[in-house]
């Protein structure tokens, strides 16, 4: 790790701004989501410097859900803060089907048109990190389960990618989503 390096400083600077997002949203505060725009902006260019591109497309997601994400939490409950809630049971069955189909098909478009490294797992955190998103954009309590997959899939492909401070970043957002997880549901019990 060469501290002169600018991409690596890059690298620092996306990590802290996610850092501050993904706290804030574990916290469920509703700055969480302009964090994760800023977020998005710098980790679109240290992901396209490491060839994930799969990771730069959830960036440009990322972006697009925080701002509505950001509505939502403030107005989305017919002009009120939405409240924590569960997803449906019946809403599973499409979820897996959507993450395994879109995983083989864009896994399989990274492995035939880019050079990027390990195109499946790539695309798999793409799509359950599009679910968990859209999931917490929601507030639904589940997302941080997904979240949690996301991290542990996350982990060794950035490590082995060349990028070990996000690697450690990403085994802190594996324990924040157990934390976020456990305080949320108690947010959602006292609510009711």
């Amino acid at each position: 790790m060469d501290f002169s390096d600018p991409a690596f400083q890059l690298e620092i600077a996306a990590n802290v701004a996610a850092a501050a997002s993904i706290l804030l949203a574990g916290r469920n505060s509703v700055h969480g989501w302009w964090m994760s725009i800023i977020a998005g902006l710098l980790f679109a260019a240290v992901f396209l410097q490491a060839r994930l591109y799969g990771q730069v497309a959830l960036q440009g997601f990322f972006i697009v859900v925080g701002a509505l994400g950001w509505w939502q939490w403030l107005r989305g409950n017919q002009g009120a803060p939405l409240p924590i809630t569960r997803l449906r049971a019946a809403a599973w069955p499409g979820l897996v089907l959507l993450v395994v189909a879109g995983t083989w098909g864009y896994g399989w478009m990274l492995s035939r048109h880019t050079d990027g490294q390990a195109p499946y797992v790539d695309a798999g955190i793409l799509l359950l990190s599009m679910v968990g998103q859209l999931m917490m954009m929601r507030r639904k309590l589940e997302c941080w389960w997904v979240w949690l997959l996301v991290n542990t899939l996350a982990v060794p492909l950035y490590y082995t990618g060349g990028l070990q401070l996000t690697a450690l970043l990403y085994v802190g957002y594996w324990i924040n989503a157990i934390v976020a997880l456990l305080h949320w549901r108690r947010l959602m019990l006292a609510a009711r």
